[in-house]
């Protein structure tokens, strides 16, 4: 099939991407966001979400007179509905922004055309949920309009490389849809496209992400053990993956961001007596930040009065998203119990946690604080001279919930260094 006009549904992290890649590919492509200030945004030529070369490649399209943006979706021969799909508050997918663009949709339909699905959704929400709102428009889905799913695998920070170069899964509700959705993709799509049913590939996509939690988690739980034993988890772990078939993952002070934080849920809402084992992943590492608290407390005697400051908010090194983030909870909580907190996220600096001040940066972050609590690993934050940490800080403590501060090094400066994952060493029993 050919394609000369395109709709995307939501103007985020995977929307604004994708439909400026199909426009410098030569299709005509309407960006479509209920948020009116996005809308206003990205037609004064600036973005609102950071990722390396976003700028340029949303210039690009614009330049090229291939994309515009709109409030409401419009005729075209493909869609793709790109919105948010968090978790609500009991742990269930909220998928209203899906059904309000379906809902937007179905009016535009007309036979031939091709609707697919990226959002991250609970299995068989494409054919339970999608397909009966579409097909209101009075045709019927594998029939007069193709219907696939074809989940975003791509990582922040390198998005516009690895949504072209990795491989996409494409599920149809019938063949001749996902074959539909090969042709659209294959307009820009460099690595290799796979074919399969929309459940399938629902369930391929939180997998992936579930797979790396439950890992997390375990490689979390060794920390925790690491401590009651002694142990030093970065060295245990460094070792444990010398093993030709062992890849311990790092552990940290919890997972966030909209994927492996939330896709996890998604299969425990859809089949809660099948996910005992997903369901302890993820209160494992939902427990993290509140672990992270406990030690800096035990390492201060106590957080009432105490100055912290806190160095990095992001859900992960060296990107600005925020989403879900236990470096945020672990600064609310720090907070909560009577700290005084200055975060320091160098990605969004305007941020910060309830009940803490943003610092404007570094130097002002550490200046006057009696700790240093380390919990993302953005470059900048990693490679931190101890030196200049000790010229404005009181106190002499540092908190590194990462494990990458050279210890040697902060401890020659006068720190006592607390890591996550390393325990005190405890007295050889029975030597005489």
């Amino acid at each position: 099939m050919q394609f000369r006009t395109l709709c995307v549904l939501g103007m985020g992290y995977i929307g604004l991407p994708t439909a400026s890649t199909f426009a410098t590919n030569g299709l005509r492509v309407v960006g479509v966001d209920v948020n009116r200030r996005v809308v206003e945004v990205l037609r004064n030529g600036e973005i609102h979400i950071q990722e390396p070369g976003l700028r340029t490649l949303v210039q690009a399209a614009f330049g090229s007179g291939n994309l515009r943006v709109a409030e409401k979706a419009e005729p075209a021969d493909a869609f793709v509905i790109a919105v948010p799909t968090p978790i609500l508050d009991d742990k269930r997918a909220d998928l209203s922004a899906v059904r309000a663009a379906a809902e937007t949709i179905a009016p535009c339909l007309k036979p031939g055309n091709l609707v697919v699905l990226e959002s991250t959704s609970p299995p068989r929400t494409t054919v339970d949920v999608l397909a009966p709102i579409l097909e209101r428009s009075g045709l019927r889905a594998g029939s007069d309009f193709f219907l696939a799913y074809s989940p975003e695998r791509v990582l922040p920070g390198q998005i516009l490389r690895e949504l072209i170069e990795n491989a996409r899964v494409i599920g149809g509700v019938n063949r001749a849809s996902a074959e539909a959705g090969r042709d659209l993709y294959a307009t820009f799509a460099k690595g290799e496209i796979l074919l399969t049913d929309a459940t399938t590939a629902e369930m391929v996509k939180l997998m992936e992400n579930t797979y790396r939690d439950v890992n997390i988690a375990v490689a979390n739980e060794f920390a925790s053990l690491a401590e009651r034993f002694g142990v030093d988890v970065w060295e245990a772990i460094a070792l444990a993956n010398r093993h030709p078939r062992v890849e311990i993952l790092r552990p940290g002070p919890g997972v966030g961001g909209h994927c492996i934080s939330v896709d996890p849920w998604f299969l425990v809402e859809a089949a809660p007596g099948e996910t005992s084992l997903i369901r302890q992943a993820r209160r494992v590492n939902d427990e993290q930040p509140a672990k992270v608290v406990a030690r800096v407390r035990s390492a201060l005697g106590g957080l009432q009065g105490k100055n912290l400051a806190v160095l990095g908010l992001a859900y992960k090194a060296d990107v600005d998203d925020l989403r879900q983030s236990p470096a945020l909870d672990v600064a609310r909580r720090l907070a909560s119990e009577g700290a005084g907190v200055m975060t320091y996220e160098p990605n969004a600096l305007e941020m910060t946690a309830a009940g803490a001040q943003a610092a404007s940066s570094l130097n002002a972050a550490l200046e006057g604080a009696d700790a240093l609590i380390l919990l993302v690993d953005h470059r900048g934050l990693a490679e931190l001279p101890p030196i200049q940490a000790a010229a404005v800080m009181r106190g002499r403590i540092v908190f590194d919930g990462r494990g990458v501060l050279p210890r040697d090094a902060w401890e020659q400066a006068g720190f006592t260094v607390h890591v996550l994952g390393v325990g005190a060493s405890l007295p050889l029993q029975g030597g005489g």
